[in-house]
């Protein structure tokens, strides 16, 4: 009996293991469904233009497709927190895209930038957006930019590029700023890899994709007049 029983015992000491080993795997199992299914199906305050400007059915309530086209659109933009919803900065940044949009070939429409300079390069902070003129001739732009965030805004106003620096580092924010072009204090025209459209903005510079601050470069010089006007929505 004492040698069944020890047979016993040992296999009931085996299962006991085997057991020990299959929980951690099922709650790991199991995390992974809880972690996908974190998308905020609350319907949000910009839910029908939310869902127009992404194509998406526009009903005014939240679906689980809506929230993963959101969060798609939030993450590729560092919008945070990107839980799906549909929300004021979510809204606020595609507005502004759709005011770029609009801008077309002919951002100084309403002439608000000086037409009277030649060379000058003009940013309107109201629609993130900036390009070069000569005289009423476009010459490059409009092109979408990132300028400064509520506290840290970019000076409105009328400026001249006063020192450009290709390989600048700032030793303020300890960041790269690549193409630098100053035209007020310390803000400038200068790269960077973030998206356009992420908020909630920069240090006071005007951030360019890389490809838009090589032309800047290229096409001003020391001298050349800039003119900040507007208003960034948020601010």
């Amino acid at each position: 009996m004492k040698r069944i029983t020890g047979r016993i015992a040992r296999r009931a000491g085996i299962a006991a293991g085997l057991t020990s080993l299959v929980l951690p795997m099922t709650i790991a199992l199991g995390a992974a469904p809880a972690q996908a299914a974190s998308c905020n199906v609350t319907t949000g305050p910009y839910q029908k233009q939310v869902e127009k400007f992404l194509g998406r059915p526009v009903d005014g309530r939240q679906s689980l497709a809506d929230c993963k086209a959101i969060q798609a659109f939030q993450a590729k933009h560092g919008i945070t927190p990107a839980a799906g919803y549909a929300g004021t900065i979510t809204w606020r940044t595609m507005n502004t895209m759709l005011q770029q949009r609009a801008a077309g070939t002919n951002p100084n429409k309403d002439r608000k930038c000086p037409t009277n300079k030649g060379r000058i390069a003009c940013v309107d902070l109201t629609r993130q957006l900036t390009w070069i003129q000569d005289g009423a001739r476009l010459k490059y732009g409009p092109v979408p930019v990132r300028t400064g965030k509520d506290g840290t805004e970019t000076r409105t106003g009328a400026k001249k590029i006063y020192w450009r620096s290709i390989n600048h580092w700032s030793t303020l924010y300890h960041v790269s700023m690549p193409y630098s072009q100053f035209f007020d204090g310390g803000q400038a025209f200068h790269s960077t890899t973030k998206s356009m459209w992420n908020p909630p903005g920069s240090g006071g510079c005007v951030n360019m994709t890389s490809r838009d601050a090589k032309v800047y470069w290229n096409l001003l010089r020391n001298g050349d007049d800039v003119f900040v006007y507007g208003r960034k929505p948020g601010t």
